[in-house]
């Protein structure tokens, strides 16, 4: 479906308003870049129109995602009250959003969004989203391990005993709060070194989009250490390795909460496609994991069961006991 003018800048007020709460006597910053730059000035525009004042700044499209922006601007990110990015790659783990939110700063970080994405994914019903998220975060709470299975030969087990919960719910609206827009997961860092299994991606890869043979991950201690699959599997090894050992490092496992969601190679929407988890692979500094590196890949794996220690929570991507 292509999006109007008007539904882009009616998501971007949604998403300054209703998601980040920018307020009248604040101030907002946008970095966008030349793939995203007409996003980025749908929401300077929607800001100004809000803030008490707005400001754009289009910096050079990273060339993979935790790549950090220029000095100057990571600077100006530290003085403002709140930052959204539409970039085409991600900014969300980074120093330069880490230590804006030191400050207090609100982040939210939106690489590859779309119109199309912004339009579908920002007219939810957030308060459902919420509902949801808390459902599954408050079943996870206290769990040692958590195994994910499919017919497609998904077979991985990750201890998590006494790791960070995150519920991303796209509601950012205290101090210091930072997070995807849209968003709609549950995700936390197993514990490194620990997992073992097989996980076979079958929906998208972040950095290669659309899945068009499975790519088959074997990890071992904690490390993807064979990718199997086709030129897509040889494409995401070669992403890895161009990095160094950390980036094939299993670094979060993470449930879709977003109903309104849909699977359609852009990670950020994809990961928030509720039926799916993700496991992604790199940088987890953020969300209370050990592995720093300039690199953060998630993939995507369809119709999954789901088990929290023994309990199935999820069977072939249907969530048990709580109605959407």
């Amino acid at each position: 479906m292509d999006y109007t003018q008007k539904q882009l800048s009616d998501a971007s007020i949604i998403a300054l308003r209703d998601c980040m709460g920018l307020k009248s006597n604040e101030t907002l910053l946008v970095i966008t870049d030349e793939i995203k730059r007409d996003i980025g000035i749908a929401l300077h525009e929607a800001g100004k129109g809000i803030a008490k004042e707005s400001m754009l700044i289009e910096i050079k499209s990273g060339e993979i995602n935790g790549q950090e922006p220029p000095e100057a601007v990571a600077e100006m990110m530290r003085k403002v009250d709140v930052v959204v990015c539409p970039t085409a790659k991600s900014l969300t783990h980074t120093d330069a959003r880490r230590n804006a939110v030191k400050e207090g700063v609100r982040v939210g970080t939106m690489p590859g969004i779309t119109v199309d994405a912004m339009a579908r994914c920002l007219s939810a019903d957030y308060d459902r989203i919420i509902s949801l998220t808390d459902f599954i975060a408050d079943k996870m709470e206290g769990i040692s391990t958590i195994r994910v299975v499919t017919k497609k030969g998904t077979d991985v087990t990750m201890p998590v005993k006494d790791r960070m919960i995150l519920r991303s719910k796209g509601v950012l609206r205290e101090k210091g709060e930072s997070g995807n827009l849209p968003s709609g997961e549950v995700y936390l860092a197993p514990w490194e070194d620990k997992t073992n299994g097989r996980v076979v991606v079958d929906g998208s890869m972040a950095g290669i989009g659309m899945i068009k043979q499975p790519i088959v991950i074997d990890i071992v201690n904690g490390y993807a250490e064979s990718i199997t699959g086709g030129p897509q599997a040889d494409e995401l090894a070669n992403m890895l390795d161009k990095v160094g050992r950390d980036a094939r490092a299993v670094a979060e496992f993470g449930i879709g909460t977003n109903y309104k969601a849909k699977l359609t190679g852009l990670i950020l929407e994809d990961e928030k496609v509720f039926g799916t988890i993700h496991i992604a692979f790199g940088n987890n500094i953020t969300m209370g994991g050990k592995i720093s590196v300039s690199s953060h890949l998630d993939g995507l794996v369809t119709e999954p069961d789901v088990y929290f220690d023994d309990k199935l929570i999820m069977q072939k991507g249907k969530l048990l006991g709580f109605e959407v």
